[in-house]
């Protein structure tokens, strides 16, 4: 009976290092997609055109066709967008001021169409 306390705590013990594992992965994806989201509010300020932001969101997943190997595929879908929106022109254009300061909405992460 010992045993098979040992075993089970074993078990138990291995099912939490699982799921804080999967914790961490998902407050990573969570701080990459507010990243994500935050530029392209940025982008909406700035009015970029449809086209434009088509063109990112298709090059974004043009580069991530083909999954490299150890890499979660949805992390690495938000991290091409978040280093393509980055590299967007549009958004070194402006003054550092107003790229720094957000703008005060009642859900700053809501982004219209």
């Amino acid at each position: 009976e010992l045993q098979q306390k040992v075993e089970e705590t074993e078990v138990l013990k291995m099912e939490l290092q699982m799921l804080e594992t999967e914790r961490v992965r998902l407050s990573l994806v969570e701080e990459k997609l507010l990243d994500v989201l935050q530029l392209l509010q940025q982008l909406r300020d700035l009015n970029i055109s449809k086209r434009a932001l088509g063109k990112i969101l298709l090059s974004t997943l043009e580069s991530c066709r083909d999954p490299q190997p150890g890499k979660a595929q949805l992390f690495e879908v938000l991290d091409t967008l978040q280093q393509e929106l980055t590299a967007c022109e549009l958004l070194h254009k402006q003054p550092l001021e107003q790229a720094q300061s957000p703008r005060s909405l009642s859900n700053p992460l809501v982004i219209s169409c």
